[in-house]
């Protein structure tokens, strides 16, 4: 299935779930967040790379950086694609699939591991008009010390995280993780740091 096709079927079946009708509560606080303060280049993770070599369209470079003017209803629209991936993907491990320790890929066929659904919800949101500069995929730590991906949406109020471990939309400093690295908000195939020294090199996100 090509990705043109794969994502007529998700819009198809985010309507006929009715998702664009769903509520989600827009409370003032749950819109507000802080910044994340991100450091010098670092590496980039082999799985982006490698998801670029075949999705060489996803990789562009952007000519500037761009925030997210965060409304009620661009907050709402966010919950909403956050939590239809969460409902419709099923956690499966890369070597479970493809036989692989890490492949980055949309989960076409339903199921997929922490990279996958941060790489749909990016996908989906840029389709829905939000910049690609500010969803950015970034590489964290969990509480015990394993890697993970969750989504970066960078907005005029502030940093939130879009995880499939959590449900809900939540500023960047309510989350339990470790943060490592992300994309660059210039260019998606450079990456930064973020946090301590020599916190830039993770191992191999784990899939989840």
């Amino acid at each position: 299935m090509n990705r043109k096709t794969f994502k007529s079927l998700v819009a198809a079946a985010m309507l006929i779930a009715g998702m664009v009708g769903l509520q989600t509560p827009t409370q003032a606080e749950a819109m507000k967040s802080s910044f994340i303060e991100v450091g010098e280049r670092t590496l980039v993770p082999f799985g982006w790379m490698d998801f670029c070599n075949r999705y060489t369209g996803e990789c562009a470079v952007q000519t500037a950086s761009a925030d997210i003017k965060l409304t009620p209803g661009a907050f709402r629209r966010i919950a909403q694609v956050n939590r239809w991936v969460n409902a419709n993907v099923k956690a499966r491990s890369d070597h479970e699939q493809w036989g692989v320790v890490d492949r980055w890929d949309y989960p076409s066929n339903g199921m997929g591991d922490c990279e996958d659904y941060v790489l749909l919800k990016r996908r989906l949101l840029i389709d829905e008009g939000f910049p690609a500069q500010a969803l950015l995929v970034t590489v964290v730590r969990d509480e015990k010390g394993e890697g993970h991906a969750v989504l970066t949406v960078k907005t005029n109020q502030g940093e939130f995280v879009l995880d499939n471990l959590r449900e809900g939309v939540k500023p960047w400093t309510a989350s339990p993780y470790r943060f490592v690295k992300r994309q660059s908000q210039t260019d998606p195939n450079l990456w930064v740091s973020i946090g301590e020294p020599g916190g830039s090199s993770p191992p191999v996100v784990a899939s989840r």
